[in-house]
């Protein structure tokens, strides 16, 4: 089964449905990959400083925040190259798809 997604010279493209699948796939599995760093380390940091608070009896919000912050923002650094490489490896496969998606 396929769908009509664009018109080009008076002829029907078409992409099939195994064809977008694939490609949200890929969007989908690009975009947590790419997430994952900043959510891992701010679920980490959040969880050490509740701890950290509970045990103290500090139940002060701006506590919290500035470790996050921090954290969040050297993690980022680090991790931006990777990150980057990741997003323009998926921009270039996809690019490069697009013919083979609209036969």
């Amino acid at each position: 089964m396929a769908f009509d997604c664009a018109v080009f010279s008076g002829e029907f493209l078409v992409m099939t449905i195994e064809q977008s699948v694939d490609i949200l796939r890929e969007l989908v599995s690009t975009s947590l990959a790419a997430s994952a760093p900043v959510l891992v380390t701010a679920v980490i940091i959040g969880v050490v400083m509740s701890i950290l608070q509970s045990v103290t009896s500090i139940q002060e919000p701006s506590l919290s925040f500035i470790p996050k912050v921090t954290g969040l923002g050297i993690v980022m650094v680090i991790t931006a190259p990777w990150i980057l490489k990741l997003l323009m490896t998926f921009t270039i496969a996809f690019i490069n798809r697009l013919p083979e998606a609209a036969r």
